[in-house]
């Protein structure tokens, strides 16, 4: 196996950890090891290819992933980073069964996953209603209808 395939190699395999991987830090090493794979391609040696890499690596980090959080990524009025459940509060959602205040039972779907959902008021949201998530108790979505624009 050549050089430049093994810096391939280990891009693809970064590509596919960076799924289950939050923040897109592996993502920038695979365009290190991308960058390392081309170089792999020249005469420039194992030198070369390594200061390529640490380089593409670099510039990943300080070019390519800002945008990809500021675009991907819900950030907190505090500017840390949401993940997980915390990233759904400000989502939009549609109400997928009756939420009743009264009975505490509904479902609301938001990002194509089904939750248990509460209203955060008074009152009754019937299916097809669009609501935003206000706040995450446990396995249940806090909702309120979204305001008409």
């Amino acid at each position: 196996m050549s050089a430049w395939q093994i810096w391939m190699v280990g891009a693809v395999l970064l590509l596919v950890a960076e799924m289950f991987a939050p923040g897109f830090w592996l993502l920038c090493v695979a365009i290190g090891c991308l960058g390392g794979g081309i170089a792999g391609l020249f005469p420039l040696g194992l030198t070369g290819q390594v200061l390529t890499f640490a380089a593409s690596t670099l510039l990943s980090l300080v070019g390519v992933r800002p945008i990809l959080v500021r675009h991907y990524l819900l950030t907190g009025s505090g500017g840390e980073l949401r993940t997980n459940v915390e990233a759904l509060v400000g989502q939009t959602g549609l109400v997928s069964e009756r939420i009743d205040s009264r009975t505490g039972r509904g479902r609301v779907k938001v990002n194509g996953e089904d939750w248990r959902g509460a209203s955060v008021g008074e009152g009754v949201l019937e299916p097809g209603t669009r609501v935003i998530v206000v706040q995450v108790d446990g396995t249940r979505l806090m909702v309120e209808k979204e305001l008409d624009s």
